[in-house]
């Protein structure tokens, strides 16, 4: 077809489609709404991937960590006098990191962790919060920052020092109209002072079920000696009931293992899983065959994880939403159809002029390509918006959907962690199902118009 031809065919198809404005806007409409869910709910699946693969490094692609897993039997346990008390001993101990620190050559560092959940409370104002004894390479490790004052140093844990540090959050419910630098704050019946306050972190991945999502904001941390001497009672927690008492024994909740090649040699990445099988089968030889009481959970593995995760989600979500692309197109076709009948005396007459069948089938394809085309690139537009409309949709949440606690609600926090992310090479794949599903359904009533008997046509009134 020369270009004099093709311009003058697409003149014709805008025309007619012009004829009736309101019902070929309504038949776009499919297509418009079609494509505009594709690019939204692939933008969607973007955001939310990227926000779990955020939270998966901000675990440290080159970290390990090993948690203490409490048994699912009482294997473990020792009796202590009567037969209604007892203690529970498992998980991390420090023969165990002593052991890898010094035996692992790609282990870099070390951090030790032993949480608590206590009642903290400053005047009137309380909180079960987790209360997180470790080292000041604690901060480094799991990407905090300080939003005031200093976080705990190596003084504070050889001095076992009676301070802490307040997360976000924990700071506003117990410090909320004053400043909580130097302020004391009482756990279990000892006071302590403030240093600093953390800033707001999301919480931690939760994939897979290898590691249980962990709120940064309301935790307070202090030196772990200073922990385990004043809360931890020699490494028993003690819970006491009438008539009996029951202990847990354990010195460590988690260890974080920071992986690298001190030679420089080899890319850090690359040494994080052979470290974590040799520290997977050092904790099992120090603690017997067939204990189960720790876990061996690395960021890298959850990294990749994720992103298997996100290819699946978008095939999902991109096959959901092209559903209605394909009734956006039988709506095309229904059309078309009914144009073909409206239309039959002006085909008679076409054909009676000297167009052949191929020129009726173009004009019907073109007339077909311009509606969903057009369809297309409304909806492309539409879809460019989804950021824009998040961002809608999250002032209206915290405006009017506020927890009185927290000052957040769970759909604020929802709306305010997720990003969508408009995938680029979206747009075109859209677009171009677009056009392709004006051809296919298109083709139909193309075809079924150039059969016309030219006689019979120019006889239909």
């Amino acid at each position: 077809m020369s270009l004099s031809r093709f311009l003058r065919t697409l003149q014709l198809a805008l025309k007619s489609v012009m004829l009736h404005k309101l019902r070929s806007g309504l038949t776009m409409l499919g297509i418009v709404f079609g494509v505009f869910s594709v690019i939204a709910m692939l933008a969607i699946g973007e955001g939310a991937s990227s926000q779990a693969q955020k939270q998966v490094l901000e675990l440290g692609a080159t970290n390990i960590i090993v948690r203490s897993v409490k048994p699912p039997d009482e294997t473990s346990s020792s009796s202590s006098g009567g037969g209604q008390s007892f203690v529970l001993r498992y998980g991390l101990t420090r023969k165990d990191l002593e052991v890898i620190s010094e035996t692992i050559p790609s282990v870099m560092g070390v951090v030790p962790v032993r949480e608590l959940t206590q009642e903290v409370r400053h005047q009137q104002y309380t909180l079960n919060a987790r209360v997180v004894g470790s080292t000041p390479e604690y901060l480094e490790m799991n990407h905090l920052g300080m939003e005031q004052g200093r976080f705990l140093t190596d003084h504070d844990l050889e001095e076992m020092a009676n301070v802490v540090v307040l997360a976000h959050e924990t700071a506003r419910i117990l410090f909320p109209f004053e400043n909580p630098i130097g302020q004391p704050v009482q756990i279990a019946s000892r006071a302590y002072r403030v240093i600093g306050v953390t800033q707001d972190r999301t919480a931690s991945a939760a994939i897979g079920g290898s590691l249980s999502g962990q709120d940064y904001n309301k935790d307070v941390y202090m030196p772990l000696f200073t922990l385990q001497t004043r809360l931890n009672t020699g490494d028993l927690f003690i819970r006491r009931t009438q008539g009996s008492f029951s202990a847990v024994s354990v010195v460590y909740d988690q260890i974080t293992l920071k992986v690298g090649d001190k030679n420089g040699l080899t890319d850090d990445r690359d040494l994080v899983i052979p470290t974590a099988e040799v520290v997977r089968e050092t904790i099992r030889n120090l603690h017997g065959e067939g204990t189960n009481d720790f876990s061996v959970v690395v960021p890298l593995e959850l990294l990749k994880q994720a992103d298997q995760i996100r290819k699946i989600f978008n095939i999902v979500l991109g096959s959901i939403a092209a559903i209605s692309l394909i009734v956006g197109g039988i709506g095309i076709m229904n059309i078309m159809l009914a144009t073909v009948t409206e239309r039959t005396r002006e085909i008679g007459i076409r054909r009676a002029l000297g167009a052949r069948r191929r020129d009726i089938i173009q004009q019907f394809l073109t007339e077909t390509i311009v509606l969903s085309g057009t369809g297309g690139l409304i909806g492309i537009m539409m879809g460019l918006l989804t950021p824009a409309a998040f961002v809608g949709i999250k002032w209206f949440v915290d405006a009017y959907v506020m927890d009185q606690t927290t000052g957040r609600s769970d759909l604020g926090r929802l709306f305010s962690d997720m990003e969508p992310q408009v995938a680029m090479w979206s747009l075109p794949v859209a677009f171009g199902v677009s056009v392709a599903i004006g051809v296919i359904f298109g083709t139909y009533p193309a075809r079924a118009a150039a059969r016309l008997d030219p006689i019979e046509a120019l006889r239909h009134e």
